[in-house]
């Protein structure tokens, strides 16, 4: 089985479906859903080519699990929590999806496993960041899959207070996910003896980052903390050399991806420090599909579509081992099977936090690059259970 060209008709918002469709068709397909930013931000992170990550595991499993065909339908949820709400409960209601995938966008995802909670679908978290679905609102139906700002900001933040950068001014994104990392990166800071001295709170989608990088010099802190992701950090970043401050501060990125790498070019961002779960240059085997995903994409794939690819995989081996759809048995499976692949190697907790290690990268300086896409080297290898949340620490009643 080959990608399947009806996918991007689906990714543009018409939310048609492989295969057969109607009521009647319901229960002859194991349908799993997958809502993303396809248009906004953050789409250039997880996309069309998170659906295409999706839609090739699907399709090295063969095409169906236990008999039933497997069916992916995809959509845009616009980084709307309501609209990302509205299309998975449609989804469930008419299709019977029995897992949903939820790409960026963390009040998206956090109305999402409400939903699926309600409902007792599972949901696997890979592009949001928040902690939150894993300490206030963690659900026994969702796991977070790739990284959060508690790994992030222990990453990248642990290390540039250990350089000597303790005073601290934060550019956010002015919503959940921008709270989360802007939060977990100060209890970081401050526990290595820093302080956080000013932020300020910028929308989605902002294109003048000026006023905040006014903001932040005249703060006079030893460095900017960058907290936001996809077009928002790179016109940040941006707008911190249009006006000479990374001359005189530091300035930290607290979430970076290889596509934001690509998009300002080695000259651009060598030298910045960031944390990652993943990237396609780690190993052998990260290799193998780096190169398999390139072929269909004409790019490297990201951490959030290596991890689409990985969770379906997984979820899909669960299905077939127990020989069920049902929401408790598969959680029970996740929760007492070892994951292992080329993604990642580790465990999922009782508060549905999939705990792997983690790497703190460096970007390459140009001459340092051997073959396009060979952007970062690894600083440091993190074990998960240093990076993550800590049992002490939890929020989550379901691991208390």
């Amino acid at each position: 089985m080959t990608f399947r060209p009806q996918l991007f008709a689906l990714l543009l918002g018409t939310s048609a479906l492989f295969g057969h469709s109607g009521q009647a068709a319901a229960q002859e397909a194991l349908r799993i859903g997958f809502l993303t930013d396809m248009s906004g931000a953050y789409s250039d992170l997880d996309g069309r080519n998170g659906a295409l990550a999706i839609q090739m595991a699907i399709d090295d499993f063969g095409g169906t699990v236990n008999g039933m065909p497997i069916e992916l339908l995809a959509a845009d949820h616009q980084n709307k929590a309501d609209v990302a709400a509205a299309k998975a409960r449609e989804w469930m209601d008419t299709q019977n999806i029995q897992m949903l995938v939820g790409g960026t966008n963390s009040a998206a995802a956090l109305a999402l496993s409400q939903l699926a909670q309600e409902r007792k679908r599972v949901f696997i978290a890979n592009g949001p960041g928040t902690s939150a679905l894993t300490n206030e609102q963690c659900s026994p139906y969702t796991i977070h899959y790739a990284w959060d700002t508690v790994a992030l900001a222990r990453g990248t933040g642990r290390a540039m207070v250990q350089q000597g950068y303790k005073d601290w001014f934060f550019i956010a994104a002015d919503y959940a996910f921008g709270e989360a990392l802007q939060r977990d990166a100060t209890a970081v800071i401050e526990s290595g003896g820093g302080k956080v001295v000013g932020a300020v709170k910028h929308p989605l989608n902002t294109a003048d980052f000026s006023s905040f990088v006014l903001q932040a010099q005249s703060s006079k802190s030893d460095i900017v903390g960058i907290a936001n992701g996809g077009s928002d950090m790179l016109n940040a970043l941006k707008a911190t050399k249009e006006f000479g401050i990374d001359q005189t501060m530091k300035v930290a990125s607290l979430m970076l991806f290889i596509t934001d790498v690509h998009s300002m070019g080695l000259a651009g961002a060598e030298g910045l420090l960031f944390t990652t779960s993943w990237d396609w240059n780690l190993n052998d085997k990260t290799r193998e599909f780096g190169r398999r995903f390139y072929e269909k994409a004409q790019r490297m794939p990201t951490e959030i579509q290596a991890a689409n690819y990985s969770a379906t995989m997984n979820y899909l081996r669960a299905v077939e081992a127990t020989k069920s759809t049902d929401a408790d048995t598969i959680m029970d499976w996740f929760r007492n099977t070892r994951l292992s692949d080329f993604y990642a190697e580790g465990q999922v907790r009782p508060d549905g936090r999939y705990v792997h290690d983690m790497y703190l990268v460096e970007v390459k300086a140009p001459a340092e690059s051997k073959e396009p896409w060979d952007y970062v080297k690894l600083v440091a290898k993190m074990p998960g259970e240093e990076v993550f949340t800590t049992k002490a620490e939890s929020r989550c009643k379901l691991w208390k």
